[in-house]
């Protein structure tokens, strides 16, 4: 045996190319020529004439196997391709379409007395009712989702724990605007005249609240998820040195689930912080800054784009863009500020 009578012969590159390109050519003939489509009809049908043609000329050089195997890497590396085309497609448009109203102007003041034909106007007061709705949901959210997870995971049994289960299943595709009528109903209408001398009062705290129903299913099943990973021997071995259960849990359960529980908490507040519908029902929504969360209308950043985007002015499309890229950089950032505080974990440091 040689090195030469051993080896197997494989597939050029330029074959490979040359495949793509004639199946591409094909496909728009075929799709052009007969006036079927446009071209992303095309590109789909000069993919499925791709991984036919690999497999073929691959199946005469390689073998069956190396062509199936061949096929099902390129169709791998197609799919991850056609996924990342519709994100990049999104970013490439916020960045084009919303770095128009990048200035001071634009952060440093709000709507209030703002016409249709003033081209100035900013998004200040939403950014601020975004970060105070969003913090206080939050501090409500994650101590309570976290909680419920470490007491189905770890000391919940029977039938109470699978109710508890069930319902966060059923929470989870709650549409929000029946959490935002839900939090109309009992909060505005109905406790906030007891601190307002029985008058209903909108607020940006009530849009928090039905931002943490929001956000609770999420936590609570991403949470337990990540705490049953966490392999059974690190608690039976500190179960095995006397340390209590509690303690078990939170030096060395949480730690080790941290950054997958930080990877739900984080998508949570994505979620929460594009939410139009309870800030509109709830918070009512405000042209003024409004730092007081608790008391008067307040706006959010996705509330405004929404109504920036319906507006008829034709300086407020700009102004939707650029909130709208001001939101998921804020998203971005805070995602970005929460894997690097979770990135190392106690147990490795």
């Amino acid at each position: 045996m040689t090195a030469d009578n051993i080896r197997t012969k494989k597939l050029p590159v330029v074959a490979d190319l040359a495949i793509a390109v004639v199946a591409l050519v094909l496909a728009g003939a075929i799709v052009f020529g007969t006036g079927i489509g446009n071209w992303v009809l095309a590109l789909v049908l000069g993919l499925v004439f791709y991984l036919a043609g690999l497999n073929i000329v691959s199946g005469r050089i390689e073998g069956r196997r190396a062509a199936r195997n061949r096929m099902w890497r390129a169709a791998i590396y197609v799919a991850c391709l056609l996924a990342i085309i519709p994100l990049a497609s999104v970013a490439w448009t916020l960045i084009s379409k919303g770095s128009s109203r990048l200035d001071g102007n634009f952060f440093n003041s709000s709507m209030n007395n703002i016409g249709a034909r003033d081209p100035n106007g900013g998004a200040y007061h939403a950014i601020i009712g975004t970060l105070e709705q969003v913090g206080i949901a939050t501090i409500l959210a994650v101590p309570l989702g976290v909680l419920g997870a470490i007491y189905i995971v770890e000391y919940g049994r029977g039938k109470l724990t699978a109710t508890i289960r069930f319902f966060v299943d059923v929470m989870t595709g709650v549409p929000s605007i029946v959490v935002g009528l839900f939090v109309l109903s009992f909060w505005v209408l109905i406790v906030s005249k007891w601190f307002n001398n029985g008058v209903p009062r909108f607020s940006g705290f009530a849009a928090a609240l039905a931002l943490t129903v929001l956000m609770l299913p999420t936590i609570v099943r991403s949470t337990e998820e990540m705490l049953r990973l966490v392999p059974g021997p690190l608690r039976e071995g500190s179960y095995a040195l006397g340390v209590p259960k509690w303690k078990t849990i939170t030096r060395i359960v949480l730690p080790t689930a941290l950054p997958g529980i930080v990877t739900g908490v984080m998508l949570s507040i994505a979620r929460a912080a594009g939410e139009t519908a309870p800030v509109l029902l709830v918070a009512g929504g405000a042209d003024a800054i409004n730092f007081d969360a608790f008391s008067g209308n307040q706006s959010s950043l996705a509330l405004y784009v929404y109504q920036q985007a319906g507006n008829a002015s034709k300086y407020a499309p700009a102004r939707a863009w650029t909130a709208a890229l001001t939101l998921v950089a804020i998203v971005l950032i805070l995602t970005i500020a929460a894997k690097l505080l979770a990135r190392r974990n106690r147990l490795s440091r």
